[in-house]
C-alpha cells in the first residue's frame, strides 16, 4: 500500500477493505447521474475523503449483522450528507484549501457550491427513499438540521466572543458529533439491531464524535480563527484551558469505548474500538 495514501488518509492501513467497499458504492450512486451538470464537482468533492462517517456505518452494522447493498447504500447517504456540509463550511470559514487542494467554492464558483449542496441533498433523499425506512429519513433529517444549528451558533459566538465550555462542547456536538452518531445508529438500525444495541451505538458515535473534534482542534490551536482559541484567550492561564481540553478528551474517548460493552465481541467491534485510538495524540 502507498505510503503516501497512508499519511494522507490514516484510516487506509487499518480500514482499506471497507474504504474500497464504500468508493465503489459511491462510484455506483454517481453513476445514476453520469448525464447530470454536477457529475464532475461531485467526483471532484468526493476526492480525498477519509470515509470515516461510512466506516463507522458500516462496521456498526457489520458488529451485530452484515454488509449489505443497503449498508452501503446508507454509508453513502452519510458520506454525500459530510460532503454537503464540507462544501457550505468552507464558504462560510473562506478556506482556501481543502484535502490538499483547492476547496469546492474556489474551483466551481459560489453559484455551483450552492447548487450543488442542495443537489447533494436530493441526493441523500433518493436513497432514503430506497431504504424505504421512515426512522432512518427522520434521523439523517435531524441531523441536516443540527449541523445546520451548529454553524449558525458557531458564527454567533465568534462574532461575540463570549463562549463557555459548554458553548464549545455544544458546537461540537451539533457540527461534528451528530454525524459520527447517526452514522452508527443507521448502521444498528439498517442490520436489524436491538433497541439496547441501537441506543449503545448511537452513544458510542456521539462520544467519538466529540472526542474526535476535540483532538482536531487541539492539533489545530495555532489557527486563531477557531472557536477553542477563543476559549483559550479568556483562561487566566491557558495552560488550563488545555488541560481541561485533553480531559475532555479522555473522558469522550473513554465514554465511546463503555457503550460498546453491549456490542457482541467480534472483529467488527475490535474495528470500532481500533477508531477511538484515533482521537489520542498517538494515532
Amino acid at each position: 500500500m502507498d505510503r503516501k495514501n497512508i499519511e494522507i488518509n490514516p484510516l487506509l492501513e487499518t480500514y482499506g477493505e471497507y474504504i474500497k467497499k464504500i468508493d465503489l458504492a459511491l462510484d455506483k450512486e454517481l453513476s445514476l447521474y453520469s448525464e447530470s451538470e454536477f457529475i464532475e464537482p461531485l467526483k471532484y468533492s468526493l476526492e480525498g475523503g477519509k470515509r470515516i462517517r461510512p466506516i463507522i456505518l458500516s462496521l456498526a452494522a457489520e458488529s451485530i449483522g452484515e454488509i449489505d447493498e443497503n449498508v452501503l447504500a446508507a454509508s453513502c447517504a452519510i458520506e454525500f450528507l459530510h460532503m454537503e456540509s464540507i462544501i457550505h463550511d468552507d464558504i462560510i470559514d473562506d478556506e482556501t484549501m481543502r484535502r490538499q487542494k483547492e476547496p469546492f467554492h474556489v474551483k466551481y464558483g459560489y453559484n455551483t457550491s450552492v447548487l450543488t449542496g442542495d443537489f447533494v441533498l436530493g441526493l441523500i433523499l433518493a436513497i432514503s427513499s430506497r431504504l424505504d425506512n421512515a426512522r432512518i429519513t427522520k434521523d439523517l433529517a435531524t441531523t441536516a438540521m443540527l449541523m445546520s444549528e451548529g454553524e449558525i451558533i458557531e458564527g454567533r459566538l465568534e462574532e461575540s466572543g463570549d463562549i463557555t465550555f459548554d458553548d464549545y462542547l455544544k458546537v461540537i456536538e451539533y457540527k461534528t458529533a451528530t454525524a459520527f452518531e447517526v452514522a452508527a445508529r443507521i448502521g444498528g438500525i439498517v442490520a436489524n439491531g436491538t433497541e439496547e444495541q441501537i441506543e449503545a451505538l448511537t452513544g458510542y458515535g456521539k462520544n467519538l464524535g466529540i472526542a474526535y473534534q476535540i483532538r482536531d482542534d487541539l492539533l489545530d490551536w495555532k489557527n486563531e480563527e477557531k472557536l477553542f482559541n477563543l476559549l483559550i484567550k479568556k483562561s487566566v492561564d491557558p495552560r488550563d484551558g488545555f488541560n481541561k481540553m485533553e480531559d475532555l478528551l479522555k473522558e469522550y474517548s473513554e465514554q465511546a469505548r463503555s457503550f460498546l460493552r453491549k456490542i457482541p465481541d467480534g472483529e467488527a467491534k475490535i474495528n470500532l474500538e481500533e477508531l477511538i485510538k484515533f482521537t489520542s495524540f498517538k494515532a
